[in-house]
């Protein structure tokens, strides 16, 4: 946040925003917030009000579309995802799932059903077969004793 807020401004803005989440906020809630906080170039919506250095190059509105440009770009215009994505039961329900997750069923019936294939998944577990870590460091060292790599 921009040195020239004041706690108020700053206890407000974040008051509304933890308030009212979502990832495309109304024009009310876009002026209210470039209010409090004029200069903020992270967020979705353009620093409508602010005057700080109008004269500087490149200008603040160029650097706000750039740096928006090069977000999207990044997640190649996918919709932007969290750790709260991929976990349906929250509350309140993530606004974008992930990919793969399926949307919150409450009923007792469906949440037995999900339980249950959550535990009949595959165990996180290699497909190396157990001898190869122990073989292959024993037999780089066995071909060490044959082999001196230090000769004089």
């Amino acid at each position: 946040m921009e040195e020239d807020t004041t706690w108020e401004q700053r206890l407000q803005a974040l008051t509304h925003i933890l308030t009212s989440p979502t990832t495309t906020p109304s024009l009310h809630s876009q002026f209210f917030i470039s209010t409090q906080i004029p200069c903020y170039l992270d967020w979705e919506y353009p620093p409508i009000l602010c005057t700080k250095h109008p004269s500087m190059f490149p200008s603040l509105h160029l650097r706000w579309g750039f740096s928006l440009f090069l977000k999207r770009v990044r997640r190649f215009g996918l919709p932007e995802t969290s750790w709260r994505s991929k976990c349906p039961f929250q509350q309140p329900p993530p606004l974008i799932l992930a990919n793969g997750v399926e949307e919150a069923r409450w009923e007792i019936e469906q949440r037995k059903e999900y339980v249950r294939k959550r535990l009949s998944r595959k165990r996180l577990e290699s497909d190396v077969h157990p001898l190869i870590p122990i073989l292959i460091p024993n037999l780089l060292l066995f071909g060490l004793l044959l082999w001196d790599p230090f000769l004089d």
